[in-house]
């Protein structure tokens, strides 16, 4: 890989927007192909993008797992690594993928008042992984942030971004 890019927004009305690219010989990656979203099991043990959302200073927190196949999975957890995969199809964040020569891009907008109530107007704190899976199965893990031992993505220290309460446009 020669880059993995991540950014954020939030909207005063509730819509995380996370968009990643990995930038690369894709060749070399094992990436699915494209298909209608629908909820995916253990996404994490191949190619996937995620996001960890966490109200500032809550135990609790969500997990998003966005494949570039248009699979998707949304975890709850109440502490730690305690929770687990929510069935509800109004959780599905709305992606958009695009794979162009070396390039590929995932665009999600995600309702985070669906996930918890007072995630929309609550200061968050996020973490923004990537899971590469290499042609011959080897798995890579890429955060803004990982914690002093092995990469462990609900470590609360690869929470590194802070999003303030938003407000409205002036």
């Amino acid at each position: 890989m020669r880059a993995i890019t991540a950014r954020v927004s939030r909207s005063p009305g509730g819509v995380l927007t996370i968009g990643f690219a990995l930038d690369g010989a894709l060749d070399r990656l094992r990436i699915p192909d494209s298909r209608p979203a629908r909820r995916g099991v253990d996404l994490w043990r191949h190619t996937c993008f995620e996001a960890f959302i966490g109200r500032a200073g809550a135990s609790a927190y969500h997990e998003i797992n966005l494949a570039p196949s248009g699979a998707w999975t949304v975890y709850a957890f109440r502490d730690y690594r305690d929770g687990g995969p929510l069935d509800d199809p109004a959780l599905a964040p709305r992606t958009h993928v695009r794979r162009s020569g070396d390039r590929l891009a995932l665009d999600a907008e995600i309702d985070v008042e669906r996930l918890a109530s007072g995630y929309a107007l609550a200061p968050l704190r996020l973490g923004l992984a990537v899971v590469v899976e290499a042609a011959d199965g080897t798995l890579s893990y890429w955060a803004l942030r990982h914690p002093p031992s092995a990469p462990d993505f609900h470590h609360g220290d690869g929470f590194a971004i802070a999003l303030e309460t938003p407000t409205a446009a002036c």
